[in-house]
């Protein structure tokens, strides 16, 4: 997308680069700022909103970053994970120690953000990250509650955030409360279904009964074992955390098999429409969690007035696609580095560090602030509950049916059952 497609999708107001102060003195260096996306692969849907978002940022910061009374130019550099940690971990080494960036952002999974949050803190440089429940990264990385990290910071919700939005789904339906569950064998599927801080004490807890046919390796082509499994037990509910190919590869098996459930709540597979259209009429009614939406009623800190239904409403006008949940908390990456180099003392990474613990901002996806948070490294987003139904201008639209943790967020609906 060129910078003429941009300008016709927003005013001209709101996208003119940030003034450059007239007392700044002669421009700096560069400010390097590194981003690592699943570009290609499987997880590549994550990422399919960041040519906009890029494109976005490059034209508000295009006079650059005013830092210590020193205007610096800002260069973004992203880099393909292609979907593996490992690639990811060395995408991250090349920008640390290569390209001697400044200021790492990340996002897309713990299977992308903790191998290059790790990166980060063993060679001291800054990262930001987000899309990824926080647990498995804070904890899938070796911290404690009492031990946390000096280099890395994370927001987004939590593990619990999203076991307790699925069970207010299921509670507002008559059910025999007998759930299977499917989570993938790998960082967020071992963490969510934990036996000891996951899905299935918290199931017992609420009056639930799990069917559990263990993990499940990422890419599996045949789940005729599980679907057996879960028609023996007469489950009316099906959960999980899967991609999105393994979802399609799940959901089909199912339907030739005969399994017929009530609800289906599945996190990371259902987030996308392009995922969810592949899926045919088989889709209406399947239900995930919402971590953003252009209903949310936040404005954005970079760009003045720019609220929520803005942002999506621009990127679909931009793009000619349906706005997508990783949209908004890409976009808010970068007003989280944006106001913490502003505040930065110097580019010194100590000083862009210090500068980023101290955050305390309002985003379009939310307040971001660290301090006072349960761990020191992470601070939690607010998350919802959705449904797919058959929509107007798309071919399936995700409604809201369940805020009772973030009321602020207004529901459209209730949650209906899936045909039968």
């Amino acid at each position: 997308m060129d910078r003429r497609t941009l300008l016709k999708t927003a005013s001209a107001a709101s996208l003119l680069p940030l003034a450059t102060p007239a007392h700044a003195a002669a421009a700096g260096r560069p400010i390097k700022l590194g981003l690592v996306a699943p570009l290609t692969g499987p997880l590549a849907a994550f990422a399919e909103p960041d040519p906009f978002v890029l494109s976005l940022v490059r034209a508000r910061l295009a006079n650059g970053i005013v830092i210590a009374g020193q205007t610096h130019p800002v260069q973004i550099i992203e880099r393909d994970s292609q979907s593996s940690s490992s690639r990811a971990s060395e995408v991250a080494s090349d920008l640390i120690l290569k390209d001697k960036i400044d200021l790492m952002l990340v996002a897309n999974t713990a299977d992308t953000v903790n191998p290059v949050s790790d990166q980060c803190e063993a060679n001291e440089v800054p990262c930001i990250s987000t899309d990824a429940p926080w647990q498995p990264v804070y904890f899938g990385r070796g911290a404690t509650p009492a031990k946390g990290f000096d280099w890395t910071y994370h927001f987004f919700w939590g593990m619990d955030d999203i076991i307790a939005v699925f069970i207010d789904h299921w509670n507002t339906l008559p059910t025999n409360k007998v759930v299977g569950g499917l989570w993938s064998n790998d960082i967020e599927g071992n963490s969510i279904s934990d036996a000891k801080t996951g899905f299935p004490p918290a199931l017992v807890k609420a009056g639930y009964k799990l069917v559990d046919p263990g993990r499940f390796p990422p890419g599996a082509r045949d789940f005729s074992a599980q679907i057996a499994k879960f028609k023996a037990a007469k489950t009316e509910i099906l959960t999980g955390v899967m991609t999105p190919p393994d979802f399609t590869t799940f959901w089909q098996q199912a339907a030739q098999q005969g399994l017929k459930p009530k609800i289906a709540t599945f996190g990371k597979a259902l987030l996308f429409p392009s995922a969810v259209e592949a899926l045919g009429p088989g889709a209406n009614n399947l239900s995930c969690e919402v971590w953003w939406s252009p209903n949310h009623p936040f404005t954005s800190s970079l760009i003045p007035g720019l609220k929520a239904a803005d942002l999506a409403s621009r990127y679909s006008a931009a793009s000619k696609k349906q706005w997508t949940q990783p949209l908004g908390f890409k976009f808010a990456l970068f007003e989280v580095a944006y106001d913490a180099l502003t505040r930065a003392k110097s580019l010194d990474a100590k000083a862009i560090a210090e500068a980023v613990r101290a955050t305390n901002v309002q985003t379009i996806v939310g307040p971001v602030r660290w301090a006072g948070q349960p761990v020191k490294n992470v601070t939690v987003t607010p998350l919802v509950g959705g449904q797919w139904r058959k929509g107007a201008q798309h071919p399936y639209d995700l409604v809201i049916v369940n805020n009772n943790h973030a009321p602020q967020i207004p529901v459209a609906g209730k949650l209906e059952p899936l045909p039968a």
